[in-house]
């Protein structure tokens, strides 16, 4: 498979089979993403890959903790006040998920349920934390950036779905207790 071919195949899948990925092929991806760019090759990000009895106890506890609310966000995921063309694109993508999965923009409750899936990871195998010390700036946090994009073409060359999800940075008190996150890190 080509880059190319990677890009165009890649989307963001929220139904997961549940066919275990073997933590060799994670391992690979993960240390083969370490060659994206990295300015002063800091390569800043710490990665935590959760599988199996790990995961299925993040997933009860973010299923509790949304019951109870979610946390308040060290960052805006967007920018409060979302101005065109940004807000309408989103709202646009939005719509077509939920057409997509046959959920009404009046069903509350399916939009609802369709957003718990993110504490379940929809269902994948596998779970990754992409961390960086809370220090370091924006060019870091892109460095972060390219290092996941390549993480997720890895992923599509070998035949594995991905979905990045922002949804977590609503749970950081829990996503740092759980991981033992250096305070320094997010």
């Amino acid at each position: 498979m080509t880059v190319t071919e990677a890009v165009e195949k890649r989307i963001s899948v929220r139904a997961f089979r549940d066919t275990p990925v073997p933590a060799e092929a994670v391992r690979e991806i993960l240390s083969l993403a370490s060659r994206a760019p990295s300015g002063g090759n800091l390569q800043p990000w710490r990665v935590y890959a959760l599988a199996g009895e790990a995961l299925a106890e993040l997933k009860a506890l973010a299923a509790e903790q949304l019951k109870a609310g979610l946390e308040t966000a060290e960052y805006h995921v967007y920018p409060p006040d979302l101005w065109d063309p940004f807000r309408s694109r989103r709202f646009a993508v939005g719509e077509a998920l939920y057409a997509t999965i046959g959920v009404e923009r009046a069903d509350r409750a399916g939009r609802l349920a369709q957003f718990a899936k993110n504490a379940a990871f929809f269902d994948a195998p596998v779970g990754l934390f992409f961390c960086l010390d809370r220090n370091l700036g924006p060019p870091q946090w892109s460095d972060l950036g390219m290092y996941m994009q390549t993480v997720i073409l890895l992923a599509v060359e070998r035949g594995l779905d991905t979905c990045a999800q922002e949804y977590w940075a609503a749970m950081p008190k829990l996503v740092s207790r759980f991981l033992d996150l250096p305070d320094d890190h997010m």
